[in-house]
């Protein structure tokens, strides 16, 4: 019990410490660079959600500005059967068919087995481009098989500001000889 009040009194002084100190008014490099992004307008899936409570989000800023629409040649891929510790990669072609530049701010796999890379250029419109996707089949696949399916979300300057794309397939286990 004295060890808590101790640390709670370290710990309350730490605090009164930083938040009483006070600079000259000279705001430093550093401290410009955050208040400048901190002023860069963004737009989100759930405003709601950020006015509230801006922690509770985990969905990435979309950029602000005019929105545009993108078309995928295919948003399911299926790779068939691959036996475990196999990597899949898959490559998906989209087109800006808006009148606006397309910014791909964030691709997040549904798991850590999937991993995308996608550019982080703007895409002019009428404009190419391609999303990678790799697919890691370690620790996925059983005996007879084990379908898998696993979905990349997209975030962009569109509308909606999430597009998905799928992954998906078999994952073969050899089966284990007893000698």
């Amino acid at each position: 019990m004295k060890n808590f009040k101790l640390l709670s009194l370290v710990f309350a002084l730490a605090t009164m410490s930083l938040v009483s100190c006070k600079n000259d008014g000279a705001v430093s490099t550093a401290e410009a660079a955050v208040e400048d992004v901190r002023n860069v307008p963004t737009a989100t899936t759930n405003a709601a959600t950020n006015a509230a409570n801006p922690a509770a989000s985990t969905e990435p800023a979309v950029p602000a500005g005019p929105l545009t629409t993108l078309e995928f040649t295919e948003s399911t891929y299926d790779f068939g059967e691959v036996m475990e510790g196999d990597k899949v990669n898959h490559k998906y072609t989209f087109k800006n068919t808006g009148s606006e530049p397309l910014i791909i701010s964030n691709a997040k796999g549904s798991c850590g087995c999937t991993v995308p890379n996608w550019p982080r250029n703007p895409i002019a419109p009428g404009e190419t481009g391609e999303i990678d996707v790799t697919f890691d089949s370690k620790g996925k696949g059983k005996v007879g098989g084990n379908l898998q399916s696993k979905r990349v979300t997209i975030t962009a300057n569109t509308d909606p500001a999430n597009n998905y794309l799928t992954i998906k397939g078999k994952v073969n286990k050899p089966e284990e000889t007893v000698q």
